[in-house]
């Protein structure tokens, strides 16, 4: 654990580790003991996927290697023990709500054009080079809560998020929100919900975050749980603003509350063509001169609290493929195919660019990135970045993306979150690609990371 314990750093490789061993499979069994020691090296914590990619790294490299050693085809082995009845109780305590894995393993298989491989496999061997295809499919548990199993497992906060939604005289939204961004896109995908739940112009709607004299309370960003419980904190409080306003519309309409609709931004008498604008409720709350003080106050404000029932699960399939030069332990990354669900997506655009980034990371943890300490002394000797390879663009392949979509059943966004999916399933999908190219040489086992280095003493050493 490094030389002191941080915020989350027991959690990972205990928590959010031994309860993913399942994956997607009918496991029916799983015992996981984890043995955690402090060492003289940094402190860990959380970090992008934060035990979740070590979970399917063990096992996809499980399945992987069942499948060499039965010969049985390494998507034919994964449906056979899919999960395809939810909800879906897994031996080690966590409830999967939905997920259709085959329809996520079958799109990677026509992106990354499977039929076509044992050609370019062929090709590849005529230029002296080696070519591997690996799979992973993965599952993750994000939306970091409910508070109550949290408090279980020794946390000492709640794991709640909280929204506010301020509506200003002239129809205008200001939400504030404790979940705070750092390059997710936030201040765009919270707009387009109350943009879309209000019936209002997106550039009416004013985001405002991380400033703790202004937000009422927040746990902020980490696990996937923006959207899945920021954005529903935010929905919670929209939910109060469109029943106080239907109770404003009814007033002015002369009608009973029961009988008004909202729709598409107007409050609207059902059945008929009376209605009133969302800006003309907000302006009569702000401008009580015909308002039923005696039922309501002034004003059109409201804050509200989400603390979920449950973890969401995003899952996906991702394949690799390889191609290694013998000669100098190089892998190069010739295709990256990934189709992940993660639920209703609000801003595709958004989804797709956190898959990139994840996926950047996941490959740069199985090829690139590790950590050296000199025994003698302890000295971090990767201390700096001419030292601790990072990706950089050429390293990476053009990605193809997809999404399928079975939506969460336990949050009125149906979302599950995709910040977290890249750097869970490419480390594994790679390092099997990897296995995969190199076991024509007779090499049975390599770890990460994948460095010309390693990759070429393995291959020396098969060889004699």
């Amino acid at each position: 654990m490094g030389a002191y314990l941080s915020t989350f750093a027991s959690c990972i490789p205990t928590i959010l580790y031994a309860t993913l061993l399942a994956g997607q499979y009918t496991t029916p069994v799983i015992y996981c003991e984890v043995t955690a020691v402090f060492t003289n090296t940094a402190p860990v914590d959380a970090y992008r996927g934060a035990g979740r990619p070590e979970a399917t790294y063990v096992v996809e490299r499980l399945v992987h290697a069942a499948a060499v050693e039965t010969g049985i085809a390494q998507d034919e082995l994964r449906r056979r023990n899919f999960i395809r009845s939810f909800p879906y109780q897994t031996p080690v305590a966590l409830m999967y709500d939905t997920g259709d894995y085959d329809a996520c393993l079958d799109e990677a298989m026509k992106m990354a054009d499977v039929k076509g491989f044992a050609a370019r496999k062929d090709d590849a061997v005529k230029r002296g080079k080696l070519r591997g295809l690996g799979y992973a499919s993965y599952i993750e548990a994000c939306g970091i809560a409910p508070s109550n199993i949290a408090g279980a497992l020794g946390a000492r906060a709640g794991l709640f998020e909280a929204g506010e939604v301020r509506v200003n005289p002239t129809g205008g939204v200001t939400v504030f929100t404790g979940s705070h961004s750092h390059g997710q896109g936030h201040e765009t995908t919270f707009s387009q919900i109350v943009a879309s739940r209000l019936g209002i112009p997106i550039e009416t709607v004013e985001i405002v975050h991380g400033d703790t004299g202004r937000v009422p309370f927040g746990m902020g960003t980490y696990g996937s749980r923006s959207l899945a419980v920021g954005g529903t904190a935010i929905m919670k409080a929209m939910d109060k603003i469109i029943a106080k306003g239907r109770k404003i519309a009814a007033h002015l309409l002369e009608a009973a509350e029961t009988d008004i609709e909202f729709k598409d931004g107007k409050f609207t008498v059902a059945g008929t063509d009376r209605s009133k604008s969302f800006a003309e409720v907000a302006l009569t709350a702000y401008v009580p001169h015909n308002y039923p003080l005696d039922k309501l106050e002034p004003g059109l404000d409201e804050t509200a609290f989400y603390d979920p029932t449950n973890f969401t699960f995003p899952a996906g399939t991702h394949i690799c493929e390889v191609e290694i030069d013998p000669e100098t332990g190089v892998v190069q990354i010739v295709n990256f195919s990934a189709c992940d669900d993660f639920g209703n997506i609000i801003n595709p655009m958004i989804v797709e660019g956190q898959v990139h980034g994840g996926l950047a990371q996941g490959i740069g943890q199985a090829l690139l990135e590790c950590c050296v300490y000199d025994k003698e002394s302890g000295q971090l000797l990767t201390g700096s970045y001419m030292d601790y390879a990072m990706p950089r663009s050429d390293d990476l392949p053009s990605f193809k993306v997809a999404t399928k979509v079975t939506p969460c059943t336990h949050n009125p966004l149906g979302a599950k979150g995709c910040g977290e999916a890249g750097a869970i399933g490419a480390p594994a999908a790679l390092m099997n690609a990897v296995h995969d190219a190199l076991s024509a040489s007779g090499v049975k086992y390599l770890d990460m990371p994948a460095t010309p280095h390693r990759v070429w003493q393995a291959l020396q050493s098969a060889r004699q």
